[in-house]
């Protein structure tokens, strides 16, 4: 029967996502187990492709083969591997279990196997349960035969893929490749608005028109140019970095352009700048509006016709640079204020691109909550570190004014914070909303924990701060359902919530 479930989904017109989601939710289905993962292995990096019956933010986290001893074994033999329930090796997803959301519970019981395609590792597929003596003998056995299928299922994805990229490449005129060191930078998350984004990127990247990244402070618009490099015909060249606003006025024209021998005090030797260290490939200058105006009018004239001239030198040369720049000011007000030439603001905009801050993208929260909470997790040797169900309600419920960034250092403060409360290493480390430096806890659910607590306190009662909470999570859906007229959709939005999410919540809270 499930031979049959896994030859259709194979030989049917799917989306990949869609592909290997449905096979990961059979295999889960079939073995009766809590979770089933799919990772693909990026170099010393597990990366999940997809995940049923874990918690949403597993999908962000990337697991480093050196730190997960259980991952390591799979990847070490080309049979399957079942863990003793007794084994001393802690397990990756310990405390991530969707099935018990608000505990931190031990996997009981795993199995695993690695995945080969022409001869390759690909990665690894795992099954986890709560529940002791889960898998036997006789699962392992069919967990090797249905490995086949997984297989030829990330064949067809990888082939679908491979497609997509010649057509690309046929586009862009050239082959492209992606070096080891650029794969690190990557943007995570499953939004629409990023997708779109991205998309955007991709298609612009088959130009070489000058791209001009707007956002906020902490959106990540290094990570989009560096996107937006590896998408383009330029991806095999370098792709060079300035922050224009570290550069001193004094030195910013010689860090672009470089200097002769003797051009100021101090030029002992001749030294190329940046611009010919991009040669062939694709600069970014990040905060632009910083760049002062004289070093503005020579960055003019590389644009116009492609030539620059070292500081001491009367010889122009000829560079064939991709310019990105981004920046988080206005700059059509800081040219009208005569702080930015205003004919270099048009060659730079070419193609304005606004980059959407956080709080307009909320999917992507739990998944990159789960990248942060898993590089915590390795940077402080701890056995697993994960949000209690409160602290994924407020980092879903708060603004987010400093974007990635600010929630990255919301996650590190918060793991450090458990860590100095005295928290063994060896447990499995839950972070509760009350340990996260944000407003939408501190002037939120505390404010209605505290009213809840002087309501009872009259009484001679005491209310923990996590019943508290409950409540007024309670409160909210119950009141945004009677607005809506009941639609579990419109409260979603109303909640900023993922639809998904707030099920969740609710099927915790009893309301389901």
């Amino acid at each position: 029967m499930l031979e049959e479930i896994l030859v259709v989904d194979l030989v049917t017109d799917l989306p990949a996502a869609v592909r290997l989601q449905r096979l990961v939710t059979t295999l889960c289905n079939h073995f009766t187990c809590g979770a089933v993962g799919l990772l693909k292995l990026e170099h010393d990096v597990l990366k999940p492709v997809a995940m049923y019956g874990l918690v949403r933010d597993a999908l962000g986290r990337r697991f480093t083969v050196a730190e997960h001893p259980r991952l390591a074994a799979i990847l070490a033999s080309r049979n399957p591997v079942r863990f003793e329930p007794d084994s001393e090796l802690p397990d990756p997803y310990d405390g991530l279990l969707a099935e018990k959301p608000g505990h931190a519970l031990p996997v009981h019981d795993c199995m695993g196997i690695s995945l080969y395609i022409e001869g390759r590792c690909w990665g690894v597929l795992t099954l986890d349960a709560l529940q002791a003596g889960s898998f036997s003998e006789a699962t392992l056995f069919e967990l090797q035969r249905f490995s086949l299928f997984v297989e030829a299922a990330v064949r067809i994805t990888e082939l679908e893929q491979a497609n997509r990229a010649l057509r690309l490449n046929h586009q862009n005129g050239s082959q492209q490749f992606e070096p080891a060191a650029q794969q690190r930078y990557e943007l995570i998350g499953q939004s629409k608005v990023l997708q779109q984004i991205l998309q955007e990127l991709t298609v612009v990247a088959t130009s070489d028109l000058p791209v001009l990244l707007l956002g906020e402070t902490g959106v990540g618009k290094e990570l989009f140019a560096r996107h937006l490099h590896r998408s383009s015909s330029r991806s095999g060249k370098p792709l060079i970095y300035i922050n224009c606003a570290a550069l001193p006025e004094s030195l910013a024209e010689s860090e672009l352009f470089g200097h002769n021998k003797g051009a100021f005090s101090g030029a002992h030797t001749e030294r190329a700048g940046r611009f010919e260290a991009a040669d062939g490939g694709t600069l970014f200058l990040d905060e632009v509006g910083e760049l002062p105006l004289g070093v503005q009018a020579k960055l003019l004239r590389v644009l116009q016709n492609g030539e620059i001239q070292r500081l001491g030198s009367d010889k122009p040369r000829q560079v064939n640079v991709r310019l990105v720049a981004a920046t988080n000011r206005d700059l059509k007000q800081q040219v009208k204020q005569g702080e930015f030439r205003a004919d270099l603001y048009h060659r730079l905009s070419v193609y304005p691109l606004p980059i959407p801050p956080l709080r307009e993208r909320r999917d992507d929260i739990p998944l990159l909550a789960g990248h942060f909470l898993e590089q915590n997790r390795g940077r402080l040797g701890l056995r697993a570190l994960r949000l209690s169900p409160e602290a994924e309600l407020a980092l879903l419920s708060y603004d987010w004014p400093g974007n990635v960034r600010e929630l990255e250092h919301v996650i590190s403060r918060a793991a450090i914070k458990a860590l100095s409360q005295g928290v063994a290493r060896t447990d499995i480390v839950t972070l509760g909303a009350e340990l996260l430096d944000i407003d939408s806890v501190t002037a939120a659910v505390l404010h209605s924990a505290q009213n809840a607590q002087n309501v009872l306190a009259s009484n001679n009662l005491a209310i923990p701060l996590k019943l508290a909470v409950s409540q007024l999570q309670r409160q909210m859906i119950e009141t945004a359902l009677q607005q809506n007229k009941g639609s579990w959709s419109q409260a979603a939005r109303q909640l900023e919530l993922d639809p998904s999410n707030l099920h969740k919540l609710a099927q915790r809270l009893g309301l389901k």
